[in-house]
């Protein structure tokens, strides 16, 4: 059980480091005056994410993972309802109940900041923004059938904690069908429509062959999300009287993998510059590395599409357009690409900028360099 807990509040802290780090990265590219809704949703669902892992815990540690399943009925006839055992029943399968909700919560909310993201980075592409309005309106009715299903799938609700008679598998709150059905099914079904957005768009984006392969995994992410959320319904209808234990801990594997997944594309100018470093730029651009005196360096652009004009980028991470819409997330797609191209009503941009170093010395003569006062009296005229 410790080895359990130890998994669960690892994954929290991993969790909450990525969820700080994407802050930071939108912080020092956009500003906070600038942030988006999923600025904001995405802390939120750390803070669910804490109370989940917390509840997980105690259905292990305080109650022994025991709850109103897997009992037969002369057990559940014979249970005293003054035992340590019947506390620990009831309790356990409130803290399921509970669990449930925290899980469905996170998963939606880190689909929201998806939705988010991708209304940037889609922004100005034909047919795209409204794909991304419909993934609104599917995460919002999605959402409200699983919350509607958890809280009222049993009736009256105390019957989720019932011990005696039996209340049903529906009631059973650590394997109710009802619950692994109505949780999995929308989730995976969303996940890939998500999913759907960004892969056509990258299939088709003529940047070189590798980058296009490392942007796609990127946004593949996802498709670990499923594994683990069908993983996690298979558990918990075959593991038995482990059932309790085995499901928050996938439950806390499900959604650490969804925060990270979601932050991946937002933190991915960080883990460019940090593969640069140790010699793997080539897994996110063909360019090379960073710039140096008469080498030149490019500078990315979102996706737009052909009438709609670029614009010079005011920041090193940030995209030009509607400062309060786009951010350092928005250049992943075209950043470091092989040439200016088109494809499918798509225009890549890039921009030359030629830097020079310092020289202790004026022009190639060797004369010295003029004194700020003779800059003043020339009023900047000076030919450099």
């Amino acid at each position: 059980m410790a080895q359990v807990d130890a998994e669960a509040f690892t994954l929290l802290a991993l969790g909450l480091t990525f969820i700080i780090i994407r802050t930071y990265v939108r912080w020092t590219s956009v500003g906070p005056a600038n942030f988006q809704v999923d600025d904001y949703l995405m802390p939120l669902a750390g803070l669910v994410f804490t109370a989940e892992t917390v509840a997980a815990y105690l259905v292990g540690a305080m109650f022994g993972g025991l709850t109103n399943s897997y009992m037969t009925p002369e057990e559940r006839a014979a249970l005293d309802p003054n035992s340590r055992e019947y506390y620990n029943r009831q309790w356990g399968s409130k803290i399921q109940v509970i669990g449930w909700s925290f899980y469905a919560c996170i998963l939606w909310l880190v689909k929201g900041c998806v939705a988010v993201f991708y209304s940037r980075l889609t922004t100005g592409l034909q047919n795209l923004p409204a794909r991304v309005r419909f993934a609104y309106v599917l995460i919002g009715v999605t959402y409200l059938a699983v919350a509607l299903s958890l809280l009222l799938g049993c009736q009256p609700m105390h019957k989720y904690w019932q011990i005696n008679p039996d209340p049903g598998n529906i009631c059973q709150p650590t394997r109710s069908t009802l619950y692994v059905l109505v949780i999995v099914i929308p989730n995976v079904l969303t996940d890939l429509y998500l999913m759907s957005i960004p892969l056509p768009l990258l299939w088709t984006v003529n940047i070189g062959f590798k980058r296009k392969i490392t942007l796609m995994v990127l946004f593949s992410g996802a498709a670990f999300v499923i594994m683990a959320a069908i993983i996690r319904a298979v558990t918990i209808m075959t593991s038995g009287p482990e059932g309790a234990v085995s499901g928050s801990k996938w439950a806390c594997r499900e959604t650490f993998v969804s925060i990270v997944v979601a932050n991946l594309p937002i933190i991915q100018p960080l883990i460019r510059r940090g593969a640069q470093k140790i010699g793997l730029s080539g897994l996110f651009s063909s360019t090379g590395g960073p710039s140096s005196y008469g080498r030149q360096r490019t500078q990315s652009f979102p996706l737009r599409s052909r009438t709609q004009p670029s614009k010079r980028s005011r920041h090193p991470l940030s995209i030009p357009g509607n400062t309060t819409a786009w951010g350092s997330d928005e250049h992943i797609l075209v950043g470091g690409s092989d040439k200016a191209g088109k494809a499918n009503d798509i225009t890549i941009t890039q921009e030359m900028i030629i830097e020079s170093e310092p020289r202790p010395t004026g022009h190639y003569t060797g004369e010295a360099l003029p004194s700020p006062n003779a800059w003043d009296s020339n009023k900047g005229q000076r030919a450099i």
